[in-house]
């Protein structure tokens, strides 16, 4: 009995133990039951939802763009791509050598593009190749069952019907990078393409549209069998420019050998109908994904062909700047239109010869004449007279030195230098001798032909800053420019008249039936202490070529800027095309009020 007795204490004694064992393997398993369904619920579920469901994603057409006239300049049109789905594949090295095989591209640019992926899900299928011929889209379609990762689908490719002619106003795609994707609140995925210049870019949000999606229920090997859902994609809304196409075409082939840039624009609304840089590219090239051999000829081709001159590029604005001189002088009672000075070539100021373009001299002359001819000797003496501050106020209430707010990215500010400038940038005084350079837009003072656009807009407007844009229907009511008294502008208005009507500089410019007001101006690239004759020059070291001017004259509706990079004299190299762009635009006009 004691031996039954004692047996049954060591029993109970064991029992508590073997309880809490129990309880600790219950808890044990309820605590991994519970991590599985719900700490990692979703993940499993999505496993296994995978390995019966693919989703794809349905593109959304992006948004056409068409000109003022609704003439087509940006199309959609089919193209096939090859995706990959990377867990429907035992080996991955074998399937982009499989793909390699049949695109003819090199397996290490293929695996350069799955690795672009890498912060994708696993299931993300990987657009390989875009851009297929029927050839290789037949050739994955006959290996379909052996190779079922492969999938051809049918996307949108980007199509600029005018080439290299619109590419700097309506820029291209890029893929997003890793940056795009996180900042995008989710609205972008690996992949996708969004707009890096131009147009593209700056209405990139309502082009682009949102995407679908698709969902097929597949078999064990990966084969879809029917679709389990689906959610339509919204297509990007269109947008319409304010670009007139005819017009565009003849600046671009103008500038066809040329290096430079030209713009055009109403002066009441700031509509832009010409926005034309020189050199160009194509921008289908970027429609898919460029190859590195053809970005680098891109981006070393000679002048810089990706670069938007309009808005981007710094230049002197050479005698394009005596407009604001004279505004500057009339304004501030330091001359009168009758007041002459005497150009026999060259002057000394500050012990320092300045010379006046025209060797032989100009005689005497008056604000029209130092206009008309454009007389640099008048007008050192007048920078001499208002100084840099008042120079630079006068630069500044014109626009210069500022973004005009243009809606297009990429736009600089230029530089108008003033005695500040000078102390914190450059950390010295501003010499009385710059002054002289400045008057006649030399020196540090930097412009875009955009600007000076703006800057005619302006003049032609009575003294009313005018706010360029491409979107159509996107204007704003001009605000006057404080400080610029209205008659000092009907005096320079009217030089600017005898610039290309009564015989001035600006003559070929000159439009039968069209009166055009303009200015020229011509830049000097290197200082040159004797008249050398800009074509004798290595190209490199030729002058720069300005024409500013609007037209009409008595209700201007019109301004043209052309700048020719290293083009000599801007009567002979920007002024004509300039006229040509008013014939047109003339006969457009009259042709309309004909019809009606």
């Amino acid at each position: 009995m004691m031996e039954v007795r004692e047996q049954r204490d060591e029993l109970l004694r064991r029992l508590p133990v073997l309880r809490v064992a129990i309880v600790t393997a219950l808890v044990a398993i309820g605590s991994c039951y519970w991590f599985v369904q719900v700490v990692r619920g979703t993940y499993y579920r999505e496993m296994a939802e995978n390995n019966r469901l693919r989703k794809a994603a349905i593109k959304a057409p992006r948004g056409l763009i068409h000109d003022r006239e609704g003439r087509l300049l940006v199309d959609n049109v089919p193209s096939y791509g090859l995706f990959l789905d990377r867990s429907r594949t035992s080996d991955l090295g074998r399937s982009v050598g499989f793909a390699a095989g049949i695109l003819q591209r090199d397996r290490e640019e293929l695996l350069e593009t799955l690795d672009r992926y890498r912060s994708a899900s696993w299931f993300t299928p990987v657009l390989l190749a875009e851009n297929l011929s029927l050839s290789e889209v037949a050739k994955f379609s006959v290996r379909a069952l052996e190779s079922p990762e492969f999938e051809i689908q049918v996307d949108h490719l980007r199509l600029y019907r005018q080439g290299a002619l619109t590419a700097h106003v309506l820029g291209y795609l890029g893929e997003v990078t890793d940056n795009d994707v996180r900042d995008s609140s989710g609205r972008l995925q690996v992949g996708d393409l969004v707009g890096r210049r131009g147009v593209e870019k700056s209405f990139d949000e309502t082009l682009r549209g949102i995407d679908g999606e698709r969902v097929v229920v597949v078999d064990s090997r990966g084969r879809p069998r029917e679709e389990h859902g689906r959610q339509t994609a919204d297509a990007g809304h269109d947008r319409r420019l304010t670009l007139d196409l005819e017009m565009q075409q003849i600046a671009a082939r103008y500038f066809q050998d040329r290096v430079g840039a030209a713009i055009a624009l109403d002066p009441r609304n700031g509509e832009i109908l010409v926005l034309v840089s020189s050199p160009s590219y194509d921008p289908n090239l970027f429609a898919r994904r460029l190859a590195q051999a053809e970005w680098r000829r891109i981006v070393e081709a000679p002048h810089n062909p990706l670069q938007n001159r309009v808005v981007q590029s710094h230049y002197s604005p050479g005698s394009i700047f005596k407009i604001v001189l004279a505004v500057a002088g009339l304004t501030e009672k330091e001359i009168s239109p009758d007041d002459t000075v005497y150009c026999n070539g060259s002057t000394r100021i500050y012990n320092r010869r300045f010379r006046c373009w025209q060797s032989r001299g100009h005689g005497r002359v008056n604000l029209r004449e130092a206009i008309r001819r454009s007389c640099d000797i008048y007008f050192y003496y007048l920078g001499q007279k208002l100084g840099i501050e008042r120079i630079a106020q006068y630069s500044r209430l014109f626009g210069l030195g500022a973004r005009t707010g243009i809606d297009f990215e990429g736009e600089r500010s230029g530089l108008v230098p003033d005695r500040q400038w000078s102390e914190r940038v450059r950390k010295g005084p501003w010499y009385p001798g710059e002054t002289i350079s400045v008057a006649i837009g030399q020196g540090p003072l930097l412009v875009t032909p955009l600007q000076v656009a703006s800057l005619m807009a302006t003049v032609a407007n009575g003294g009313h800053r005018v706010q360029p844009h491409l979107a159509l229907g996107n204007e704003k009511p001009p605000p006057p420019v404080p400080g610029i008294d209205p008659h000092a502008l009907d005096i320079v208005r009217e030089a600017l008249w005898a610039v290309v009507n009564d015989k001035g500089t600006g003559a070929a410019a000159r439009v039968e039936g069209f009166p055009v007001a303009g200015k020229t101006g011509t830049v000097q690239v290197i200082e040159q202490k004797t008249w050398i004759d800009s074509k004798d020059l290595p190209f490199e070291q030729r002058d720069h070529a300005w024409f500013a001017s609007y037209g009409p004259t008595d209700t201007p509706e019109l301004v043209v800027v052309v700048f020719v990079e290293h083009g000599g004299k801007g009567s002979e190299e920007a002024a004509p095309l300039a006229r040509q762009l008013y014939e047109r635009y003339y006969r457009t006009r009259f042709d309309a009020r004909s019809a009606s």
